[in-house]
């Protein structure tokens, strides 16, 4: 059976033959060339981080009293050495509080300074802040303090360092914006 549309059967044409029909259609324009691979710049808002890390270093120096209070309150330990080895048994807490804070504004300092002049800041900080941490914590165990004494510092180290390296990666993340 003979169709307008062609010699099919049913009156439908086939692909070829319409496709044969049509003119060639022309080639699509030529992608734009990508992009680099690498992140645009960062770019870093140093009041956003010293506001932050100076926050960050009364948190840190409150994690240091409270940790302190719990370790030497609730458990009985003492924090900074027995009695005897030159230190108190029952020291203040003002000591690892400045020196919390102390720490947390050092902290601000290098997060700042590798803001400025590497690839990845908070990634390199977060590493740096762990190790610097987990040497902290395993200090107390070299020295001839009882057992109690090092695991009261250990654990009040242990607080400090992880307030400081979680709220300042926090902050660093914060003060630095990709591009624009």
């Amino acid at each position: 059976m003979e169709t307008p549309d062609g010699p099919r059967a049913g009156g439908w044409a086939s692909y070829d033959a319409v496709r044969a029909d049509t003119a060639p259609q022309p080639a699509p324009p030529p992608l734009p060339p990508s992009p680099p691979a690498s992140p645009p710049p960062s770019r870093l808002n140093a009041g956003r981080l010293w506001a932050g890390g100076v926050m960050t270093a009364g948190v840190a120096g409150l994690t240091a009293v409270v940790a302190v209070l719990l370790v030497r309150g609730v458990f009985g330990v003492s924090v900074f050495g027995p009695a005897g080895d030159g230190v108190p048994a029952n020291t203040s807490a003002t000591v690892p509080a400045v020196t919390a804070a102390a720490a947390a504004l050092g902290a601000t300092g290098v997060l700042h300074l590798l803001a400025l002049t590497v690839r990845r800041p908070c990634r390199l900080f977060s590493w740096l802040v762990t190790l610097a941490t987990a040497a902290l914590v395993l200090l107390p165990f070299s020295t001839a303090a009882g057992p109690g004494e090092k695991v009261g510092s250990a654990v009040v180290r242990l607080a400090v360092g992880v307030t400081v390296g979680a709220l300042l990666s926090a902050v660093g993340r914060g003060a630095l914006r990709r591009g624009r």
